[in-house]
């Protein structure tokens, strides 16, 4: 694409030959090649315009910045606020890939990857083949890979966009995080839904309060207003306190769903188990039948929410139960580890107090032993999250190991003593930081019936550490104590 294509229109000046080649665009300069754009933003940390020079060096053949560097051979672009017009150079770089899929967002604290993965089953269902963004991974339709961050760069985003439209997607489920909110990692992608699933404590260390944190995920319902979809829908939680806040002034339709009177599509638990849970849907004065492999009220609300879309695309309640009746279940959440044993053991990702106490309250109803829980908390995140993992995992379970999680930079003793000092009872606790240790431990002192659940790391195959990454698979290692165990 030629450069003055690229920026025809937009309120900037250049220096240099508007006929320069674009062949990419990138934010960072080591990640630039030659023939890109480099976009010199300011970011909460880091000034673009000082690294003008590597991503020259490194092949950039044009720069937009906020003012003109004489030492630069390359086309530049002069605009004030680089950042602000990144979007719309991504989305015409990449010729508008939001606006050929079904383009889905979700946003909250907990529960926003198990719903993705339930609304690309739908979606795929419905003839729809749907790509994937979130924490686990990325999927295409014929490629996927794990994935780094739970939402990528703008431009990495708007890349994909178009690699899902080449490879034959027709829609796309994204994991939208409060910190790609803020930083606009989704600015400029055209919406058809967004989906609120919960607010609780998290990120604070980031957004400061409650009210930052809220502020943040409402921008997807933002985007979702601007969008210029025509059969949009605003999706939400009617059950959690920050529902209006978030929904406040947002002109889209909206569906609300939950287990109590402020929702549109209502559900009411009727049977949980180790197996599954089953429960009624009612919508529009119309009650069905629902059962899943998934487990827990919490994924419940998961459901709702997918089941919601899916009465928007005009699916009946009959055709989405016998749908959702045979999705599979997502890796690392409340993940049965399969083994011919008698000791239940359970992978998930809950790493706040809140998701912990969500899955911890949810096999204690269907325990039949005791629970020993196996949990940490990771390093350079909000150290809030440590009392409040404590608490839930000290209420909820009659043995705790408090262990590694990914402690990056910090020193995971000190991470775990953290921990241990919000511990009322410390004679039901034991500290074992090895976490491959830990689980063996946790097995190997469950009797039959008792439940073990390993908590924080999920679907992850490595552990993070200051100076090195390893292998490490928690369902891998724990299956391997099983075995061990007879």
């Amino acid at each position: 694409m030629k450069l003055k294509t690229l920026i025809q229109g937009l309120p900037v000046q250049v220096k240099g030959s508007k006929e320069t080649p674009i062949h990419g665009l990138a934010s960072d300069s080591r990640k630039t090649g030659p023939g890109n754009l480099f976009i010199a933003k300011k970011g909460s940390g880091f000034d673009g315009a000082d690294y003008i020079l590597q991503a020259v060096e490194n092949g950039a053949s044009a720069i937009v910045a906020p003012l003109y560097h004489p030492f630069v051979k390359a086309a530049q672009i002069l605009h004030p606020d680089p950042a602000l017009i990144e979007p719309l150079l991504a989305d015409r770089f990449y010729r508008s890939p939001s606006k050929e899929l079904f383009l889905f967002g979700v946003t909250g604290t907990n529960g926003k990857t198990t719903t993705t993965y339930l609304v690309k089953h739908l979606l795929d269902s419905l003839g729809k083949p749907c790509g994937l963004v979130g924490t686990i991974e990325t999927r295409l339709q014929s490629k996927r890979f794990v994935s780094s961050l739970t939402t990528h760069d703008l431009i990495y985003n708007q890349k994909l966009l178009r690699e899902m439209v080449d490879d034959g997607c027709k829609a796309a489920s994204f994991e939208v995080s409060s910190h790609g909110l803020d930083q606009g990692r989704v600015a400029g992608m055209e919406f058809d839904a967004a989906l609120f699933t919960n607010l609780t404590i998290d990120h604070l260390d980031y957004h400061k309060s409650m009210e930052g944190y809220a502020a943040a995920k409402r921008r997807l319902f933002e985007l979702l207003d601007k969008s210029v979809k025509k059969n949009k829908i605003a999706i939400a939680n009617a059950d959690d306190p920050f529902c209006s806040q978030i929904l406040e002034n947002i002109a889209s339709p909206k569906l609300l769903f939950g287990l109590g009177e402020k929702a549109d599509l209502k559900a009411k638990v009727l049977a949980c188990s180790s197996g599954g849970t089953r429960f009624a849907v009612t919508y529009q004065g119309k009650e069905e039948l629902f059962s899943t492999r998934l487990i827990g009220k919490f994924n419940i609300y998961n459901l709702l929410g997918a089941i919601a879309l899916g009465v928007h695309l005009g699916c009946t309640l009959q055709e989405l139960s016998s749908l959702f009746s045979t999705f599979p279940g997502v890796p690392g959440r409340l993940e049965r580890v399969e083994c011919d044993s008698k000791i239940h053991v359970f992978i998930d990702y809950a790493h706040t107090g809140d998701a912990l106490e969500n899955v911890l309250s949810t096999l204690r109803e269907i325990s039949e032993g005791r629970i020993i829980t196996v949990f940490g908390a990771g390093g350079g995140r909000d150290p809030g999250r440590r009392g409040a993992l404590a608490v839930a995992a000290e209420a909820l379970s009659d043995q705790c190991i408090i262990t590694s999680d990914n402690p990056r930079q910090e020193d995971p003793e000190a991470i775990c003593r953290q921990i241990l000092a919000a511990i009322r009872e410390p004679s039901r606790v034991r500290v074992e930081v090895d976490r491959k240790r830990a689980i063996e431990l946790a097995i190997a002192m469950a009797h039959p019936g008792d439940i073990v659940v390993i908590a924080g790391k999920g679907h992850e195959k490595v552990q993070i550490f200051a100076h090195r990454t390893i292998p490490f698979d928690d369902v891998a290692i724990a299956h391997s104590a099983l075995e061990t165990r007879g």
